[in-house]
């Protein structure tokens, strides 16, 4: 697919095409867009398929041999946007009859590649021609503009007639109607070449705007007398006469089968006698009655956000109804094109597709194309995937005034504890409180003593371990096996002691641990297990879910998690009655009814807001998990580096929903450099192991030799459920010349 910049020697290629597409207009042809060319800077695209830039420079003037569609745009330089179209109605693509959805995702991935690439620009504003313009259903641009994270920024509402399926008019427009015609009135119509009705016309035309909106027409007397003269069979004017005088009128504009009512006018004696009312009257009955469509125009202001009542009553009085003229906005600045929701299928695109750049990039092969970069994690993007309903749902809350401890938080609870099997779910502000509270809700309800030990895995994020200090106990390091990073079973048992209470599994990087033999020990030993599902929220161990593995579970909904909301959220699951009972009082101020505190509790709540975000994504978990294991597979199978150690695949894959996909390398931080000179963002979990944090500065002597090994080596490699089949094989690639790079780098 090869972008070509419109220029004037193309003026007959395009206006060819307008009259091919399945959705042009004669507003979209060259003689109408440049009568205004002093206003904008044009920048309008065509786009070829079959052909390469290296052909299109060898011909002196394209043809419409090849082309697929055009695009209508202006350059705003001082905004740095680019409009489609910013001196018309509308604008957005114009595509051949035949072209398909995926072709124009592709073209609209390399449209804005261009703009973005040739002309820095950081916005493009899309105006799509409302679908009544079409010769067959054209809706293809609008998912694109889905896909893309567009925003929705104007509706402007048109009152339009179907004339196949008329709706009879109202006994009021009817009974004016005859008014008119009983008082003299009559119907005439603008020859061509008579400059004196028009002048008449627009005289009486300003008038009325400028009495009663105080506007003025968007085009001058001058510009209205041109484009007349261009297109003489599409711009209509019929007026309403008494004794020869105009008293009221309409400028149409005929498309193909659209007749859209451009100027309304109409002086007090015409108010007063229904001229506008014998007008529309014919137009409907008789003159555009093999139309489709009779478009009476928008009845808004202050862009879209007021309605004209009076107006657009009056024209639902002519049988019309609503046809909505929208305004999108695409922010393409380079950080938020890379986290922009992708056009190309998402995680992975479909087996006939070529990979392309990631995001809204060009439409041509990665192979070998270095440009842009992958991020580790796009949020925004994530987000965007999730759209309109998200953006619904956080409005819903807000409207509905009720922000804590309410229905949304009611629903989460049932919807996530039915998800993971579990009894109850509590709700709580972050997986740390809700470690914490596990363990001081047992230590309270058991009796523990403050020396009692709780086993951890030496290698897990220091959260886990800071929750049993949290809680008044005494934290036990434990090592991992070296093929999963996970809590080594075998290692658990020689370190309890008659002090050891609990074992907490963290199912680190979204793998879970080896829980049969874990929950063995603890039977053995009548401990507690605690299960740390931080990261690996819908992982299954022999078809049970985490958080249902275990005792007890605490989870973390951080927004970069599987499920994440859109700030700092966490819950516990159990089975046990008591300990949800006491971990809801705990997290309320240790209060189970207002006022009234039964225990030095905390502030730790989930907002409504978060517990509804979750309710949304967690619908889509499983498929999220699912997108997470595709792109694990692709790396998996695709690097091919011995400098590289890649992470274990376990033999069930829904044991697995990987959080994080890490590999090690003796050179970790010369392979993190190396990929970040690439365009590749990665991430470190964890750089510094917690015995030898300052924190825990009573452990620094220690030796845990296994998770030292691990923390020096370990890097993680860009995941999400969005990532493109393009950023997973660029990673790919990078990856397997890595020691190519190194080697070079050596010399």
């Amino acid at each position: 697919m090869t972008i070509i910049p419109y220029s004037i020697n193309r003026r007959e290629t395009w206006d060819a095409f307008v009259d091919m597409s399945k959705n042009g207009t004669f507003l979209l042809k060259r003689g109408f867009m440049d009568y205004h060319s002093d206003r904008f800077f044009d920048c309008s695209l065509l786009i070829y398929s079959g052909i390469s830039p290296d052909e299109e420079f060898k011909e002196k003037s394209l043809t419409t041999k090849d082309l697929v569609a055009v695009f209508p745009a202006n350059w705003d330089k001082e905004q740095r946007t680019v409009c489609s179209h910013q001196g018309l109605t509308y604008g957005g693509l114009l595509v051949l009859p035949e072209v398909t959805q995926k072709e124009v995702l592709d073209m609209m991935q390399a449209i804005v590649q261009y703009y973005r690439d040739m002309m820095q620009a950081e916005r493009l504003v899309y105006k799509p021609i409302p679908y009544i313009y079409s010769s067959i259903p054209s809706g293809e641009d609008l998912y694109a503009l889905y896909r893309a994270g567009a925003r929705l920024t104007r509706r402007l509402v048109s009152t339009c007639v179907s004339m196949q399926n008329p709706m009879k008019m109202s006994t009021l427009r009817i009974r004016q109607a005859r008014k008119a015609v009983d008082n003299g009135f009559y119907i005439d119509r603008m020859t061509e070449g008579d400059t004196e009705t028009l002048r008449e016309y627009w005289a009486l035309l300003e008038e009325v705007l400028m009495k009663y909106h105080n506007a003025r027409p968007t085009h001058s007397l001058q510009e209205i007398l041109l484009l007349m003269s261009q297109f003489p069979k599409n711009i209509r004017l019929y007026i309403v006469r008494h004794e020869k005088r105009i008293v009221a009128g309409v400028v149409i504009f005929e498309c193909r089968k659209v007749a859209h009512v451009q100027y309304i006018a109409s002086g007090e004696e015409g108010r007063a006698h229904g001229a506008l009312d014998l007008l529309f009257r014919h137009l409907i009955n008789e003159r555009y009655k093999q139309y489709d469509y009779l478009d009476l125009g928008t009845s808004n202001e202050d862009e879209g956000r007021y309605l004209n009542e009076g107006l657009i009553h009056q024209k639902e009085g002519f049988g019309g109804r609503a046809v909505c003229y929208d305004t999108y906005e695409i922010n393409l600045s380079l950080q938020t094109l890379s986290n922009s929701q992708t056009l190309s299928n998402s995680p992975l695109k479909g087996e006939d597709s070529l990979p392309l750049r990631e995001g809204l990039g060009g439409s041509f092969p990665l192979k070998g194309d270095l440009e842009g970069s992958v991020p580790y994690l796009d949020l925004q993007r994530i987000s965007a995937s999730f759209e309109p309903e998200l953006t619904k749902e956080v409005a819903r809350v807000v409207q509905g005034g009720w922000y804590l401890l309410g229905e949304e938080n009611k629903r989460f609870s049932k919807a996530f504890a039915e998800f993971c099997g579990s009894k109850y779910c509590v709700p709580t502000g972050n997986c740390l409180d809700a470690l914490t509270m596990i363990l001081t809700a047992y230590k309270r309800m058991l009796g523990w003593a403050d020396d009692a030990e709780v086993i951890v895995p030496s290698n897990t994020y220091i959260a886990s371990i800071l929750a049993v200090s949290r809680a008044g106990l005494k934290p036990v390091l434990c090592e991992p096996r070296l093929e999963d990073y996970l809590i080594n079973p075998d290692g658990i048992e020689p370190l309890i002691t008659e002090r050891t209470r609990a074992i907490m599994a963290v199912h680190l990087y979204g793998r879970v641990c080896d829980m049969q033999p874990i929950m063995e020990v603890a039977r053995r030993h009548n401990l507690k297990v605690i299960e740390d599902v931080a990261q690996a929220q819908g992982a299954l161990y022999k078809g049970v879910r985490t958080g249902h593995l275990g005792d007890a579970a605490g989870f973390s909904f951080y927004p970069g998690k599987n499920i994440g909301a859109l700030g700092d959220a966490g819950c516990i699951t159990t089975d046990d009655e008591a300990l949800a009972d006491c971990v809801r009082a705990m997290s309320n101020y240790g209060s189970k009814e207002k006022y009234l505190n039964e225990m030095k509790g905390l502030n730790s709540r989930m907002d409504e807001i978060q517990a509804a975000v979750l309710c949304l994504k967690l619908k889509r978990l499983d498929a999220d998990n699912e997108a997470r294991r595709k792109v694990a597979l692709a790396y998996t199978e695709g690097i091919r580096n011995p400098l590289i150690t890649l992470p274990q695949m376990p033999a069930n894959a829904e044991e697995n929903v990987w959080h994080v996909y890490p590999v090690r390398t003796s050179e970790r931080n010369h392979l993190r450099e190396y990929l970040s000179r690439a365009g590749i963002e990665t991430m470190v979990h964890y750089p510094v192991p917690p015995h030898r944090q300052q924190a825990y500065s009573e452990w620094n002597d220690l030796s845990f030799p296994v998770s030292e090994s691990i923390h020096r080596e370990i890097l993680s490699l860009p995941m999400s459920p969005v990532m493109t089949e393009a950023e997973t094989e660029r990673v790919i690639e990078a990856l397997n010349a890595y020691h190519t790079e190194a080697s070079s780098d050596a010399l």
